[in-house]
């Protein structure tokens, strides 16, 4: 039998979403406890059930109120395993990293949730805000570019 700090663990499937705007990325400003304070892709847990296509449409409806069609999200690559410390109980998050780009007359993001995000700006991807969130950071240092394929 394992520890408590063990027993308290979780493991996750984390879904990203590189929403793209010409030369640009959509990334927000966390305000929860796990990587409070750093620049993340909007996104989150995968639900029982669902298609990575489906929970980046819905997590990027939740975040930013964005309505983007499933039909014009794709997979993009399987980024990062990360065992993340901080932020109260130890989580395992296998991140899946999937994109849309953004077509005129699809409006612009909103700060739908306050309370975990600082709100959503569009950031060149040579010249990213820093800190990243880790998961972020550790792909973007093994040569991860949502602009090429």
């Amino acid at each position: 039998m394992g520890n408590q700090t063990e027993a308290a663990a979780a493991s996750t499937v984390a879904v990203g979403v590189c929403l793209l705007k010409g030369e640009k990325v959509l990334l927000g400003r966390r305000r929860c406890s796990l990587g409070y304070s750093t620049f993340s892709l909007p996104g989150g847990h995968l639900e029982l059930g669902e298609s990575f296509e489906e929970c980046a449409a819905r997590e990027l409806k939740e975040e930013t109120g964005l309505d983007i069609d499933k039909k014009r999200i794709e997979f993009l690559t399987a980024t990062t395993n990360e065992l993340l410390l901080e932020g109260g109980k130890p989580c395992q998050y296998a991140s899946v990293c999937m994109r849309a780009v953004m077509e005129h007359g699809d409006g612009e993001p909103q700060n739908v949730e306050p309370e975990v995000c600082d709100g959503w700006d569009w950031y060149e991807w040579d010249n990213l805000p820093k800190p990243l969130f880790r998961p972020l950071h550790n792909a973007v240092r093994a040569g991860f570019n949502p602009f090429r394929s």
